[in-house]
C-alpha cells in the first residue's frame, strides 16, 4: 500500500499570495503524485470570484477550507488594507491552530508550510512535533533582509531614509534607505516593530523556500545558505512558480487576444499595476498623456484612483476607471491603444507574441511573469517592496528601466514618454531585451527535470516522504 506524505498549507487574505503559493503546491503534487497538500484559508470576508477561481482550477490532490470569516466590524471604515490583513491574521490563530491539530490528528501531517507574512504560525509546528517550513513568495533579497533586520535596527541610529550612503544588506546590492519597504519607512511606527517582530520568527523555521531559481540570485542565497551554521534556516530556492493559464476568461480577455492578434510582433506595451494596485489621479493623467506621445502601441489595464494606492477587494468593480482619463484620450488613441477596465488575463497577454514591453508596479508575480516570457520591464514600484524589486532589477539584473520621481512623487509625462521609447524602439531597449532572453531560457531551464529548482524541491520532497514512510 502507498504510503502518501500529508503536507498543510497555511495561507493569507492576499490574492497576490495566494496564487502564488498555490502554484507551488500544484507543483509539487505535480512532481510527486503520492504528496496532498490541504490549503487553510483564514479570510474576513466572502471569498471574491477571482479566489474562488483559483480553488476551482486545483487538482483534486489539493484539497482546502476557508476558516471561517473574522469579524472587523470594530475597525473603522477606512482602515488601510494591509492592516486589514495583519488584524485578521492575529485574530484567526487560534482557528488555524485547531485546524492543523485536527488534519494532524485524522491525517499525519508531516509538515506545515506557511506564507512569509504569517509567521505566528511556525511555533504550531514544534507544538504538533511537525516541521515548519515558511514559504517565501518574493525575493532572497527581501528575505536577507529580514534575517538581518535586527542587526541593522542596531547599528543604524537614524531613519533609513535619511541615510547618506546605500545600506548594506549581506549577499545583495547596496540599496538606497528611500528603496526599502514600507515599514522601514517609519522607525517609530508599529509597523516597523511588528516587521522586526515577524523577522525574529523566522529563526523558527526548519527552512524557508523562495519563490525564485538559484541562478536569478546566486550571489545573495549563496551567502544565506553559507551562514546555515549561525541559525539561518535552509534556503531552497524552487521557484519561478507562476500560472501557467488563467483561471478567468470573460468578453474583457476575448476583446484583448483579438487586438494583439492585429499588432506587429512586440509592437505594444503592456500596462498593469497587478491585481489590486493604482495610481492617484494626478498620476494615471501624465500616465495617459505618457502613453500618447510616445507613439508607442499600448495595451492598459486600468483602475480607478485610491488613496491607498490598492484596491482592497479584486472583485469590486464600484466606479468607471475611464472617468478618471484625460479628456478625449481614448478618441485619441483609438485603434493604437486598448484601455480595459479593472481586469485583464496576464498570464494570455504575456504569453502573446504581439507584447514588446510591460510597465509593472515590480510586484514579484508579475515580475516572474515577465521572466519567464522574456519581456523587458519598466519598473514602476507602488508599496511594501516592490521598490527593492525595482532596483533588483535595474541595477543587478538590468532588465528593467526605471522612470524619475519629480519631487512631488509624481512620474511627469515626458519622462514617461522619454522611457517607453527608450524601452520600446531605443538602442538601451534592445541590449534590455537581449539580457532577459537569457534569463528567460535560465528559468525554464531552472524547472527542467534535471534544473535546479527541481532538483532542490524533489529533495525536500524525498524528505518529507521519508518522515511519511518513518510514520507508516
Amino acid at each position: 500500500m502507498e504510503v502518501t506524505t500529508h503536507i498543510a498549507i497555511v495561507s493569507v487574505p492576499v490574492y497576490s499570495h495566494l496564487r502564488s503559493i498555490l502554484e507551488f503546491s500544484k507543483r509539487l503534487v505535480h512532481l510527486h503524485h503520492d504528496t496532498r497538500v490541504t490549503c487553510i484559508n483564514p479570510t474576513f470576508g466572502s471569498p471574491c470570484n477571482n479566489t474562488k477561481a483559483l480553488f476551482d482550477s486545483l487538482p483534486l490532490t489539493i484539497n482546502h477550507m476557508f476558516l471561517p470569516p473574522i469579524n472587523l466590524e470594530d475597525l473603522p471604515h477606512d482602515t488601510h488594507p494591509a492592516i486589514q490583513v495583519q488584524i485578521t491574521i492575529s485574530r484567526a490563530l487560534p482557528l488555524i491552530y485547531d485546524a492543523l491539530k485536527a488534519l494532524h490528528a485524522s491525517s499525519r501531517l508531516v509538515a506545515i508550510v506557511s506564507d512569509g507574512l504569517i509567521t505566528q504560525v511556525l511555533p504550531f509546528g514544534k507544538e504538533l512535533n511537525v516541521l515548519s517550513y515558511t514559504y517565501f513568495p518574493s525575493t532572497a533579497m527581501l528575505l536577507s533582509l529580514c534575517l538581518y533586520s535586527s542587526m541593522l535596527d542596531k547599528t543604524i541610529s537614524c531613519e533609513y531614509r535619511d541615510l547618506s550612503e546605500p545600506v548594506q544588506i549581506p549577499g545583495c546590492i547596496p540599496i538606497h534607505g528611500t528603496d526599502l519597504p514600507d515599514p522601514l519607512q517609519d522607525r517609530s511606527g508599529v509597523a516597523y516593530k511588528q516587521f522586526l517582530e515577524g523577522n525574529e520568527r523566522f529563526y523558527l523555521a526548519d527552512g524557508i523556500l523562495v519563490n525564485n531559481f538559484f541562478e536569478m540570485e546566486e550571489r545573495t542565497i549563496r551567502a544565506l545558505q553559507q551562514e546555515e551554521e549561525r541559525g539561518i534556516p535552509c534556503v531552497y530556492a524552487i521557484g519561478p512558480f507562476v500560472q501557467e493559464e488563467s483561471c478567468k476568461e470573460g468578453s474583457s480577455d476575448i476583446e484583448c487576444l483579438r487586438w494583439l492578434d492585429k499588432q506587429q510582433h512586440s509592437s505594444v506595451l503592456y500596462v498593469s499595476f497587478g491585481s489590486g494596485g493604482t495610481l492617484y489621479h494626478e498620476q494615471i493623467n501624465e500616465l495617459a498623456w505618457g502613453l500618447e506621445l510616445s507613439c508607442q502601441k499600448f495595451l492598459w489595464v486600468l483602475r480607478p484612483p485610491n488613496k491607498f494606492g490598492i484596491i482592497a477587494d479584486i472583485g469590486a468593480k464600484n466606479e468607471d476607471p475611464f472617468e478618471f482619463l484625460p479628456n478625449g484620450f481614448l478618441k485619441r488613441t483609438e485603434g493604437h491603444g486598448l484601455v480595459v477596465p479593472y481586469w485583464a488575463s496576464q498570464v494570455e497577454i504575456l504569453a502573446h507574441g504581439a507584447i514588446g514591453g510591460f510597465l509593472c508596479h515590480c510586484g514579484w508575480n508579475s515580475t516572474l511573469e515577465a521572466v519567464v516570457h522574456g519581456i523587458p520591464l519598466i519598473a514602476w514600484p507602488l508599496f511594501a517592496e516592490q521598490k527593492m524589486n525595482a532596483v533588483l532589477l535595474t541595477n543587478d539584473l538590468r532588465v528593467a528601466l526605471r522612470p524619475n520621481v519629480n519631487e512631488n512623487g509624481i512620474v511627469e509625462r515626458e519622462e514617461i514618454c522619454g522611457v517607453i521609447r527608450n524601452l520600446m524602439v531605443g538602442e538601451e531597449g534592445k541590449r534590455i531585451r537581449q539580457r532577459m532572453k537569457i534569463l528567460k531560457d535560465v528559468a525554464v531551464d531552472a524547472l527542467k527535470d534535471d534544473g535546479s529548482s527541481t532538483v532542490t524541491l524533489t529533495q525536500l520532497a524525498l524528505k518529507w516522504k521519508s518522515l511519511s514512510l518513518g510514520d507508516a
